[in-house]
């Protein structure tokens, strides 16, 4: 059980009820580290605003962003991240096999370059919090600058919304718990 109560929409104060409705439209629904978040309106609407220009106007490709954010929750271990992100990413096009490799600690066997690159980037910051000198040159060749730092941006953001998530224990939208 989340370690903090949603706040019910009849209880907000204006500044939250404008940022709930706010979250909501882009999100369609005011869950996961954006429940905590909307306690404090000034963490919130950057919040927010920050995810959504990740997600909603980056130019990653779908696919490849959502590869990013499920490598993160499960390094993290984010079951509410790994729950929402996990179906973006089927409708985006990643494969089952992709997913269910990366949700059991398996390197996948990528039938894509791009999606092999993505994982092996995301993975050594996960792993060694940094990226070597031949890494970062094998994404800065594939990717350009642009897009590199798209990447590295979104994977940091994604690592802040796991550690809400994990810190306050926020529960999946219905109760599951997909990582063991």
């Amino acid at each position: 059980m989340s370690r903090v109560a949603s706040l019910e929409p009849e209880d907000l104060t204006p500044e939250q009820k404008k940022l709930y409705d706010e979250i909501a439209g882009a999100r369609g629904r005011v869950g996961g580290p954006f429940g905590i978040w909307l306690r404090q309106p000034a963490l919130a609407d950057p919040a927010n605003r920050f995810g959504n220009a990740l997600r909603l106007h980056g130019k990653l490709d779908r696919r490849l962003f959502e590869l990013m954010t499920i490598i993160v929750a499960r390094h993290w271990g984010a079951q509410y991240e790994w729950f929402v992100h996990a179906d973006h990413g089927r409708k985006a096009g990643l494969t089952d096999e992709v997913i269910e490799a990366v949700r059991n600690h398996r390197i996948p066997a990528f039938a894509r370059e791009d999606e092999r690159l993505v994982y092996d980037i995301v993975s050594e910051l996960n792993e060694t919090r940094r990226l070597s000198d031949a890494s970062y040159q094998r994404a800065l060749d594939f990717f350009g600058l642009d897009l590199l730092v798209e990447l590295i941006t979104a994977t940091g953001f994604y690592t802040l919304v796991a550690m809400m998530l994990n810190a306050f224990d926020v529960d999946t939208p219905d109760g599951s718990r997909p990582l063991a």
